[in-house]
């Protein structure tokens, strides 16, 4: 059956598109940009990890507090206008002070639409294409990934050292993702004395309690998961290590974004045709092997296969998640249940980059990738054992 997609589905798939493209123009060369500057990879990490905190609590805040207001277009605007604005604070010498307030108002502006964009997608479908829609919204998204770095490949190669004017290039993707959020509009317009409801910065956390207990069985093993998905820079770190060259490793970088972004489509239709949670599943399973094989096979053709079953198991995990939360979560929760399924997958994946940093030294990918296959084993086994106990309640179509 052809899928055919609304205008705000497709609105929303180009703002992430540009905003991606924007981002990932950046976020290969930004550490070695400050380290050829002089600082230490101690301040590149702390100012990382930092943003990514900024990000990873507020999602859940803003995604609760668009419940609240009823609306979700504002959140969206501001967030991308944010992100905007982060980019153009790059321009210029490499100030620290300055790079890390660019980084914060980035990371910020998407703490702040990450969970209302999620929110108006889940109300732009059902649970029969929920699955597809937000599968083809991330596969865009993450074409953005691929094209990101590959531009910024291509112009560091014609213009070596040159980061002042691909700072400034990035800017633009960054501009006209804002622009497009001004043709979006909520589905429904409510009266602003509706909207001033006092939310409380972590009152989302709240929401493990006061959500359906099928929401918790579901997070759990998500959760796990997460806390082993150290970020990717340690999968690229043991490509280096097996001698692949600078240029290699960014070239499997932009293979692996080009493998999600064609397989995320395919997996939401999947997802919606045989359902979700066995979809995940088969996410976790092939995340299992792509670092049970990072840990103990090596040679470029077996690293490059890794990749594509490690794209794979993405476009089967995250935008699946996102669609069986929103069936779960009441359309006037989903903000919240979607922030804090995001806000705490982003701090335990934060700490999962902290015990993997920590380990490296001592036993290098074979150990930490170790580990993180055995536990992402344990998600899977948890998963099926919740999934018995998971029951969705069929909305009816608007």
């Amino acid at each position: 059956m052809k899928i055919r997609f609304t205008k705000t589905v497709w609105l929303l798939g180009f703002i992430s598109l540009f905003a991606d493209i924007s981002s990932e123009l950046l976020y290969p060369v930004l550490p070695v940009y400050l380290k050829n500057a002089g600082y230490s990879m101690l301040a590149i990490g702390m100012l990382e990890g930092l943003a990514n905190v900024v990000a990873g609590l507020s999602k859940g805040y803003f995604g609760h507090k668009s419940d609240s207001m009823k609306s979700r277009t504002v959140f969206i605007r501001w967030g991308y206008g944010c992100s905007a604005l982060g980019k153009l604070l790059m321009v210029g010498a490499p100030d620290l002070m300055r790079i890390f307030t660019a980084r914060m108002t980035d990371r910020l502006g998407k703490g702040i639409r990450t969970a209302p964009r999620d929110a108006m997608l889940a109300v732009e479908a059902g649970p029969e294409n929920r699955g597809v829609v937000f599968g083809f919204h991330r596969g865009l998204d993450t074409l953005g990934a691929a094209i990101g770095p590959a531009l910024g490949m291509l112009w560091l190669h014609y213009h070596p050292g040159d980061y002042s004017t691909l700072f400034t290039l990035a800017f633009i993707p960054a501009a006209i993702s804002f622009f497009i959020t001004m043709f979006i509009k909520d589905k429904s317009s409510v009266p602003p004395a509706v909207r001033k409801q006092h939310v409380g910065f972590f009152s989302y956390f709240k929401y493990w309690k006061t959500g359906p207990a099928s929401f918790r069985k579901l997070i759990l093993p998500l959760l796990l998961l997460a806390l082993v998905n150290s970020p990717d820079v340690f999968l690229l770190m043991a490509l280096k290590e097996a001698g692949f060259s600078d240029t290699a490793m960014i070239g499997v970088y932009v293979l692996y974004n080009f493998g999600y972004a064609m397989l995320a489509t395919p997996a939401g239709r999947i997802a919606d045709r045989v359902g979700k949670i066995k979809v995940l599943s088969a996410g976790m399973l092939l995340f299992t092997i792509t670092y049970a094989g990072m840990a103990g096979l090596n040679g470029w053709p077996v690293f490059i296969l890794l990749f594509l079953i490690y794209a794979a198991a993405m476009s089967c995990l995250e935008s699946v998640a996102k669609a069986y939360i929103s069936d779960i979560a009441p359309p006037d929760q989903r903000g919240q249940a979607i922030g804090f399924y995001t806000s705490a997958s982003s701090l335990s994946i934060l700490f999962a980059g902290v015990w993997t940093g920590l380990l490296w030294p001592y036993g290098g990918p074979s150990l930490v990738f170790s580990i993180t296959a055995f536990v992402a084993s344990c998600s899977l086994l948890l998963l099926y054992k919740n999934s018995r106990h998971v029951y969705i309640k069929s909305e009816s179509k608007k």
